[in-house]
């Protein structure tokens, strides 16, 4: 497996090769649909995208953790955490890559 990593800027080359769009319009396209799906997280709403999964916030409580080197016992904070649910037709896809 490859250890590459796709940037917004391979996104925006892959809309101008495949959409037609010049590369400052696609690079731009790109920018919104970001802006887009983060300020809807921001507002705690989901972001579902067909065929490849659920982008949502959760809500986690204060709760007790422990310091794994003392043993000592160390208040975690409540806060929000983003979390994705591939789709199955997303898990399946990347299941059948990992076949070759």
């Amino acid at each position: 497996m490859t250890e590459k990593t796709i940037t917004r800027m391979d996104l925006s080359e892959a809309v101008f090769r495949e959409v037609g769009l010049s590369r400052n319009e696609s690079a731009q396209l790109v920018e919104s649909m970001l802006q887009h799906m983060s300020d809807a997280l921001v507002r705690g709403e989901q972001v579902k995208i067909s065929s490849f999964g659920t982008f949502s916030v959760r809500d986690k409580s204060a709760r007790v953790g422990r310091n794994p080197k003392t043993g000592e016992e160390v208040p975690i904070q409540p806060r929000r955490v983003l979390t994705f649910r591939p789709s199955h037709l997303m898990k399946d896809r990347v299941a059948d890559g990992n076949k070759s």
